[in-house]
Formats: structure tokens, C-alpha cells, sequence
């Protein structure tokens, strides 16, 4: 089987993501940094594996891992070995740490947040409509990065004036260019930033899910403080990057298919089917690290040996043929069904997959109906994502916003 070397720079993550379906459901692959594991690849595979009781998230099952080849200064580290979370228990562990913050992100509270997020999104369109006519705008640092940030912080009782210090310090959490001499402090900035917010809310709590964890774990469900602080770390990390990258990619989809964004603008299509097409199509979160096999696994016609890393790769499995039929590396926001599991799938998939629907499918509309005339500053194919091999991130979105509707030319 051909190893596959993921590129540090991602810069051509379409093409990468064609190779690994070229290659089989299951795929070896070189991470950055020379660590060796292996990604599945084809959507039928992908949904077996995420709840198959013999691929778990004990990294201590890692063969690698035991045998002392993954050094902690590797830039991906905090990814493959963030802490005690429901991101690395299985079972029962799982279940604990999972169901307090699945109760607070049903879709019936989440639909509470309603009127909090459109209060944010009208705030951000006023502050866009008051920057000077014809200039350049970075889509992606004015609009789409406050929205998230802000509710998942009101959500976890996080103080904006934390907001500049955790994006320093998420940018070089997430890419594969953090220096290695720099990773061991990065993590434990991180560390020691959220374990700030969770004593400031242990002695001042709130109405927010930080302070709902911490008096769980005084009545009785036995969270330590250390799945208290990665499970905050978690959800802030999780809850703003993917809903940033979702409003990013709905929208240069939709410039760069102008029938369609027609269509969507006077009515004829949903913004639904919009952002669904868009999570399967361009998703978010191109590979999701690290899964480790208990036991040889079949996967199609190869095994996934006991004791190696898996990576789930949705940018990959997004376009599967056998899926979506001969035109799935279109984009067509009127596909039905659109069964993508951009959000994961069974015990493990992302509670937090209805926040981000909620923030994209107020925040998207509100932006095309204040800027219809809205247009890309420079041509698609300048866009560049950021070096991260999880997230399918652009460095910015520079765009034309024309004229406020209402407004005078």
C-alpha cells in the first residue's frame, strides 16, 4: 500500500482528498512530522468504523505510542493527546463526561439562543456597513470569526477580553507550522488559561455551561477538574472553528457558483440546503486525528492492524462516489438526500452539530440581504488555506461588500 504524505502547507486540499478515495477505503498516510497512521476514506467505511467497538481513543492502545516514536514537541500533539475529555474516553467515561453537554446543546436550547445570535449578527452587519464604501473586506476576520467566538463564549461564560489570547493561542494550537521548541509552552498556556476561567467560576459562578459543569461535579458525577478544563477547552476549540469555516465556505461557494446563489437569494432554494451541501461538499474539518484499533479490522479489501492510529477523513469522504453518485464532487445545494456526516456520527457525533446550523442559517441570510451586491475581491483560486490538517480553514476571505440594501449607490 503507497503511503500518502499529507501536506503541512495544505495547498491543494481537493486534490489530496482524490487521492486518498483513489487509494481505497483505507488509505496509510504520513502526517506532518513524520508520524505514520491510517485514514479511512469512503463514507460507508467511515460510518462502521466511528461505532466500532474495537476503534477507541485510548492513545495508550497506540503501538507508536508505547513504543516512545511520538515525541511531545510534535506540532499536532494537542490533537492526538489533548487530556481526559469525551474527545479520549470511550464507554461508560464517554457516556459521563458526553451527556452534560449534550444537555445543554439540544436543539430546544440551542433554539434559545435564537435571539442572542441574531442580536450578534445584526451588530456585526451594522459595523460592516459603516466601514468605507469600496474597500476590501476580510469576510472571514470581520464577520465570520466574531460571530462564534462570541456565542460560544457567552455560552461557556468565557470573558471577551480572553478572545485575543485564546486565537493566538488556538492558530498555534491548530497548525502544523507551530515550531516545535514552542508547542510544550503553548500547551501549557493553554492549560493554565482555562484552568483560570474554571477557578473564576468555581468562585463566582454563573448562568453559563462552565459553571453548570463544575456544580455537576459537586453533585455527584465526579468530573475531575482536569475533564473540567479540557472539556471547556474542547468545546470553545470545537464550537467557534468549525462554524467559522462553515460561514467561510457557504459563502465562496455561493460566489463561485452565481446560478445557485441566485436561485438561493430570490427564495428558490433553502439556505438548508445551502449549508447541508456546503458541510458535505467543502467541509470543515478535513481529517478528525486520532482513533486507535484494538484488533486487526477488515476495512474493505485491507486491515487496519492492531495497535495504529486512524484519522477520520471527511474532506475525502465528503465526495465519495459510492455516496453521492458520479456528481459528487459537485456542488448542488438542491441534492437530496444529503446523508453527509460532516458532524461525525453515532455515540461520538458532535453535540454541537445544532449551535453551528442555529449561528450559519441566521448568519448567512442576514449577510446576503444586507450586501445582495456582495462579490469576492480577488478570484477563487487565490484563497489560501491555512496550514492546519484538520480544519479546512482560509487564511482570509477578501471581499467586495457593494452597497447595503437600502442604500443609495
Amino acid at each position: 500500500m503507497t503511503r500518502i504524505a499529507l501536506d503541512p502547507f495544505v495547498t491543494d486540499l481537493d486534490g489530496e482528498s482524490a487521492a486518498l478515495r483513489a487509494a481505497g477505503p483505507l488509505a496509510e498516510v504520513e502526517l506532518p512530522g513524520g508520524v505514520h497512521v491510517y485514514a479511512v476514506t469512503r463514507h460507508a467505511e467511515a460510518r462502521a468504523l466511528l461505532t466500532d467497538s474495537r476503534v477507541v481513543k485510548d492513545i495508550n492502545v497506540w503501538g507508536a505510542w508505547q513504543r516512545g516514536e511520538i515525541p511531545m514537541d510534535w506540532p499536532l500533539i494537542g490533537l492526538a493527546n489533548p487530556g481526559r475529555s469525551m474527545l479520549t474516553v470511550d464507554g461508560a467515561d464517554h457516556r459521563r463526561l458526553r451527556t452534560l453537554v449534550a444537555q445543554a446543546l439540544t436543539v430546544k436550547r440551542v433554539e434559545r439562543l435564537r435571539a442572542g445570535i441574531e442580536a450578534l449578527t445584526n451588530a456585526s452587519l451594522e459595523k460592516l456597513a459603516a466601514l468605507p464604501a469600496g474597500q476590501p473586506v476580510d469576510l472571514k476576520a470581520e464577520f465570520a470569526y466574531p460571530l462564534p467566538m462570541n456565542v460560544i463564549s457567552e455560552l461557556m461564560g468565557v470573558d471577551a477580553a480572553d478572545h485575543p489570547r485564546l486565537k493566538e493561542l488556538f492558530e498555534k494550537f491548530f497548525s502544523t507550522q507551530t515550531p516545535p521548541e514552542e508547542v510544550p509552552q503553548m500547551m501549557a498556556d493553554l492549560g493554565t488559561l482555562f484552568t483560570k476561567i474554571v477557578d473564576d467560576k468555581r468562585a463566582n459562578p454563573g448562568d453559563d455551561l462552565t459553571s453548570a459543569l463544575i456544580a455537576a461535579s459537586e453533585d455527584g458525577d465526579h468530573l475531575t477538574d482536569e475533564e473540567i478544563v479540557n472539556t471547556l477547552q474542547l468545546i470553545i476549540a470545537a464550537g467557534h472553528e468549525t462554524t467559522i469555516s462553515l460561514i467561510v465556505n457557504v459563502v465562496e461557494a455561493l460566489q463561485t457558483h452565481p446560478e445557485q446563489r441566485e436561485k438561493v437569494l430570490n427564495g428558490e432554494i433553502p439556505w438548508d440546503g445551502v449549508i447541508e451541501e456546503t458541510l458535505r461538499w467543502n467541509t470543515p474539518t478535513s481529517h478528525v486525528l486520532i482513533r486507535f484499533a484494538t484488533e486487526d479490522i477488515e476495512v474493505g479489501d485491507k486491515i487496519l492492524p492492531r495497535g495504529e492510529g486512524l484519522i477520520i477523513s471527511f474532506g475525502a469522504l465528503g465526495r465519495d462516489e459510492e455516496q453521492y453518485g458520479p456528481a459528487a464532487g459537485e456542488f448542488d445545494a438542491t441534492r437530496t438526500p444529503n446523508r453527509h456526516i460532516a458532524f461525525g456520527h453515532g455515540p461520538h457525533v458532535c453535540p454541537g452539530a445544532a449551535l453551528s446550523r442555529l449561528e450559519a442559517g441566521i448568519a448567512l441570510p442576514a449577510l446576503y440581504e444586507r450586501f445582495p451586491e456582495l462579490e469576492l475581491a480577488v478570484p477563487a483560486s487565490e484563497l489560501r488555506n491555512k496550514p492546519i490538517v484538520t480544519q479546512n480553514d482560509l487564511y482570509e476571505l477578501p471581499v467586495e461588500l457593494g452597497c447595503p440594501f437600502g442604500h443609495d449607490a
